[in-house]
């Protein structure tokens, strides 16, 4: 059943055409994700559907209640962000609307509620449209995913990840278009350049033949016609070359390598230890006693639920609070979105370059992993938008002198492409990066190590997040078997070299595992 049809939908902002859409249709039960870049007109293209904003052209036919879920909440309240996020989508599924436009839906929700979010609108009867950049909660809830990019909407089957394996599939056929073009215009080019070598010769009599002997045989006539052919060949091939349609070249991620202070002295070994770390607030508790420790070249994830100590820890980590040690080969950079940091009068090369160790290149370099391309990096900071300012910031710490990187939430503001970009660099980053993340996706493509605090207890998980995610703790039997047999064994290779070298010690060590093992027996 057809809820909601747009026709030929054009939408300018001042001189620019934002939204040129052609065609889109919403059916019952649609689970339909919207994405694009920053400022690519997706909170508009939600306005226009539900009514709230009138396009210059086109016409919309719905079914039904279209209810918008805005992305700007009230503010004036004393709640937190995350129940007035909550509250939003309570009053608007309440509704029981056909269509449920959502706008950034899991904004200020930590992994819990937006697991939450997750199952309400699985069970919601209302077709949705979502704009995230959360890539699980589409995987999770969308079978169709609407690509908005110049003003354009192309519609792809599937939820987020199968999306990007079709853009990959069209990536890989571009690249294959592009070789064959080339190729193509390779072998006309050279088709080209031998024509009208050979026209060019042909204007020359035969050195055997005399003046007089051309004049009789009409040997000049007769080159001066094989020279136009060939000319009008040439000129053919010319055509040709064109009308060849022209196939853009894929730009591939440039490889980032860099050297990193202390490197020597620093991978692999331990640079930070946390003993009998603690916190607490008042009377509340955020977590009891804990000790970790975190190694040159880690991926350190530290999630839980909001309020739970996430950045409280981050702090005490950055000012080596009572409990934390950091090796003196550990360089830290933090960056917790604090655009401050930028001259908005100067360009994105000239902030980045002014703290950098790096050279211009690899500065440039990192900027187009970046998406900052060519001329792009001379554009003064006072022009970006928020997220490209952020993107502006965190390229700056990061070719700074530094070997660790410490995020607090990271991907906000960031739109799904920019995230996936600071996702690639920090893989390939060598140095340790410590960060605080609710984007499950993120977590699990950078981090190798899982730091929760939950319940008031911190809990370290050698691992991915997923691998987190599916752990099971060994039962306390399986646990005491484990024991037992390692006990047995130590026993019998004692008994052994007693047997050959007895000794007091061997002796004493030989009964505390006897004792060790009857303990465990009693258990």
């Amino acid at each position: 059943m057809m809820l909601l049809e747009a026709n030929n939908i054009k939408l300018y902002i001042k001189d620019r055409l934002l939204l040129d859409i052609e065609k889109l249709q919403i059916q019952k039960n649609d689970r339909i994700g919207l994405v694009g870049r920053n400022g690519c007109g997706k909170t508009t293209l939600l306005e226009v559907l539900s009514g709230k904003t009138t396009a210059d052209n086109g016409t919309i036919a719905a079914n039904g209640i279209c209810e918008l879920l805005p992305q700007l909440k009230r503010t004036d309240t004393s709640k937190s962000g995350g129940e007035v996020t909550q509250e939003y989508i309570n009053k608007a599924l309440a509704k029981n609307p056909e269509i449920l436009l959502a706008d950034e839906p899991t904004t200020n929700l930590d992994t819990n509620h937006i697991e939450w979010l997750e199952r309400k609108f699985k069970k919601s009867l209302s077709a949705l449209v979502l704009v995230s950049h959360d890539r699980a909660f589409l995987d999770v809830l969308c079978t169709k995913i609407w690509e908005l990019d110049e003003g354009k909407v192309k519609v792809y089957k599937g939820n987020y990840s199968d999306y990007m394996e079709q853009k990959e599939l069209e990536q890989n056929q571009q690249k294959q278009a592009y070789e064959t073009y080339e190729r193509k215009k390779k072998q006309l080019e050279e088709a080209l350049i031998l024509k009208e070598k050979k026209a060019e010769r042909a204007t020359k009599t035969p050195k055997n033949v005399s003046a007089s002997e051309a004049s009789i045989t009409g040997a000049k006539p007769y080159f001066a016609k094989k020279q136009k052919k060939l000319q009008k060949a040439a000129k053919a091939i010319e055509t040709r070359l064109e009308k060849l349609d022209k196939v853009e070249k894929v730009k591939d991620a440039p490889v980032i390598k860099m050297n990193l202070p202390n490197e020597e002295t620093f991978k692999g070994r331990i640079a930070l230890r946390a003993e009998d770390l603690q916190c607490s607030i008042g009377k509340r508790i955020l977590w009891k006693s804990a000790s970790f420790h975190v190694r040159g070249g880690d991926k350190l994830a530290i999630i839980g639920p909001n309020g739970s100590g996430k950045t409280t820890l981050i702090k005490k980590i950055i000012n080596e609070d009572d409990g934390v040690s950091i090796s003196p080969s550990m360089k830290i950079g933090y960056f917790s979105q604090n655009i401050d940091i930028l001259n908005t009068e100067k360009s994105i090369l000239e902030n980045v370059s002014s703290t950098s160790i790096q050279n211009e290149t690899f500065i440039r370099t990192v900027l187009a992993r970046l998406h900052f391309f060519r001329e792009d990096v001379y554009k003064p900071v006072g022009v970006l938008s928020g997220g490209e300012r952020v993107k502006v910031a965190f390229a700056k710490l990061f070719v700074s002198e530094i070997n660790t990187i410490i995020l607090d939430e990271p991907t906000n503001f960031l739109d799904i492409s920019s995230v996936e970009a600071l996702e690639s660099l920090l893989q390939e980053y060598e140095g340790t990066v410590i960060f605080v993340s609710h984007d499950r996706q993120f977590i699990e493509s950078v981090a190798t190590r899982i730091l929760a605090i939950n319940k008031q207890e911190i809990q370290l998980f050698d691992g991915t997040y997923e691998e987190y995610k599916n752990y099971k703790p060994k039962k306390a039997r399986d646990t005491q078997e484990e024991q037992r047999l390692l006990l047995e064994t130590r026993i019998t290779e004692v008994l052994s070299r007693l047997c050959i070298e007895p000794s007091d010690e061997l002796e004493l060590e030989f009964q505390k595992l006897l004792a060790d093992k009857r303990k465990l027996n009693n258990q």
